[in-house]
């Protein structure tokens, strides 16, 4: 099963191979499945900086497994941006055709793993990013780091697949937008501000980055009630970086995700 067919079979761009907790549930009360060793590939991960990463194209993995100590179920991020190679100068750390060699299903069997979900391939926002970065592994030929731990929620799959719906991943990380850079925002009905951190191209791209930047809000047709979405060049550096090392992030309908902004996040809400 590759990631293309995959991708028709589901009808979404880029969101693949999603395993709900009942599934997992289910087959744990027959026989709990062993941690997968890659679980620990975030022990020892040393803080590192990277810069000039707007525009950055890339993909993540999520692998999921269920905690031995806990028997909570956690999905490891791995991340083609955020290896020891750095950005290249074509600002691609996924190409097309090795996204596309990707086989979820063998990854979750090679791996010992309850789900695997694929989020992209993004264009990244932000201009660094300070980030922990741990072990590296190889998946259809690209070089992927460890960067985070996600908490699967109770009622939910491993994916960013329920829009406008908030979660928490810890991440020990700082992110930051410089002074003149554009950026692409949602005010939700609440008064919070989400900056988006990385823009879905997928692959099958149905617009172009600029051509959704240009529609603005036209572009939405599930924007919740009281929701705006605007763009901004920024005055002042934007600086995030939550505290207690949990940061909260959302997907819209478009699978462009969101770090939300504001008191505890950062150092104020665009």
């Amino acid at each position: 099963m590759n990631v293309t067919k995959t991708m028709l079979q589901m009808g979404v761009a880029a969101m693949v191979a999603t395993t709900t907790l009942g599934a997992f549930a289910q087959s744990a009360q027959s026989a709990p499945p062993p941690e997968p060793k890659l679980l620990s590939d975030g022990a020892g991960a040393k803080y590192k900086r990277f810069d000039n990463t707007h525009q950055t194209r890339y993909i993540e993995l999520f692998l999921a497994g269920r905690e031995a100590k806990t028997g909570n179920i956690v999905a490891a991020c791995y991340n083609t941006m955020l290896t020891d190679k750095g950005i290249p100068a074509s600002r691609d750390t996924a190409p097309q055709a090795l996204v596309e060699k990707l086989d979820l299903k063998q990854i979750k069997q090679e791996q010992g793993l309850l789900g695997v979900n694929l989020n992209g391939p993004k264009l990244w926002q932000p201009d660094w990013l300070e980030v922990d970065q741990g072990a590296e592994r190889t998946f259809a030929g690209m070089p992927m780091t460890w960067v985070a731990q996600l908490n699967v929620p109770a009622k939910g799959g491993i994916g960013m697949d329920q829009p406008y719906t908030p979660m928490t991943i810890a991440r020990k990380s700082g992110v930051g937008w410089n002074k003149g850079t554009t950026v692409m925002l949602l005010d939700d009905a609440e008064g919070n501000t989400w900056v988006m951190k990385g823009y879905q191209v997928g692959l099958k791209p149905t617009h172009t980055y600029e051509e959704f930047k240009t529609a603005g809000q036209s572009m939405f047709k599930k924007l919740p009630a009281g929701w705006n979405f605007r763009v901004k060049t920024l005055d002042k550096d934007l600086i995030e970086k939550p505290e207690g090392g949990v940061a909260t992030i959302m997907p819209d309908e478009f699978f462009n995700v969101y770090d939300k902004t504001g008191p505890g996040m950062s150092n104020y809400k665009p």
